[in-house]
């Protein structure tokens, strides 16, 4: 019977499944900075990135929807696959993936546009509206899902850049939705914020990963142990331990992890 059981689980997995890494090697010139990552990232799920700084997080962050592209001297190596295709074929267009998986980075960056021209700008360019309704249609849509619309609804061609940080930072999350992607990652999104805007968006992800997969690389164990329901521990470049984010923090199997839950290593 248990052996049902775990194959039941292994079949939902892969049925759940939305990112699977095989064998991701990333080289920076001669630093090698991941070595061998091997993980199936789930949709509508949180998934956490943790461990100590220059360990590799960010790395496999930006391998997911091909930002390593743009660093001359970076190599990746080995499989990525989006809903089971191959992210770096030859025939797969790098600003299409982007509009697929969307990016929220550490320091809010809204472009130095209105909060409207901010959010429309991505569905303008990937032609996702046929006119102006429609546009502001995706415009609204996209900044409710951010928490945003019912304190910007009234001056929306006032600059992004005049916004508060936390809000700045949901002005990144409308504009990443509005492609309407499927993945949205996020690298460390409240470093920059106060504990006010910190909570804002914690609430914001809860209710984003009903609709998207999400991955967020953060410092914060408190954070990770609040938002996300898988949680993966990277160390030196390693893939040291994935699973449920209850189990990494209250029965980690692998002693790197532990000693870095506990504070002895980070």
């Amino acid at each position: 019977m248990n052996d049902m059981r775990v194959a039941e689980a292994r079949m939902q997995q892969q049925t759940d499944t939305k990112i699977s890494a095989r064998g991701v090697q990333v080289h920076y010139g001669d630093k090698h900075a991941l070595k061998d990552v091997n993980v199936d990232i789930l949709d509508k799920t949180v998934t956490a990135f943790i461990g100590p700084s220059g360990c590799g997080k960010s790395t496999f962050l930006r391998c997911i929807n091909r930002m390593n592209d743009t660093i001359d001297i970076c190599r990746v190596a080995g499989r990525i696959a989006l809903d089971g295709e191959d992210i770096y074929d030859r025939r797969v267009d790098p600003v299409q993936l982007r509009a697929r998986v969307g990016m929220v980075f550490q320091k809010p960056n809204p472009f130095p546009k209105s909060i409207y021209d901010n959010v429309a700008y991505g569905p303008r360019i990937h032609g996702l509206a046929r006119n102006r309704a429609e546009l502001d249609e995706i415009v609204e849509k996209s900044l409710r899902g951010a928490a945003l619309w019912n304190e910007v609804k009234d001056r929306l061609n006032d600059p992004g850049t005049g916004l508060s940080g936390g809000q700045q930072q949901r002005l990144c999350i409308a504009r990443a939705v509005a492609t309407q992607p499927e993945v949205l990652l996020m690298d460390e999104p409240c470093s920059a914020l106060d504990p006010i805007a910190t909570g804002q968006i914690e609430e914001l992800i809860d209710q984003l990963r009903t609709e998207f997969s999400l991955v967020i690389v953060t410092h914060s164990m408190q954070q990770a142990a609040r938002v996300s329901q898988k949680t993966a521990f990277f160390h030196l470049g390693n893939l040291v331990e994935y699973g449920s984010t209850e189990d990494i923090f209250t029965n980690p199997r692998d002693p790197r992890t532990e000693s870095y839950i506990s504070g002895r290593i980070g």
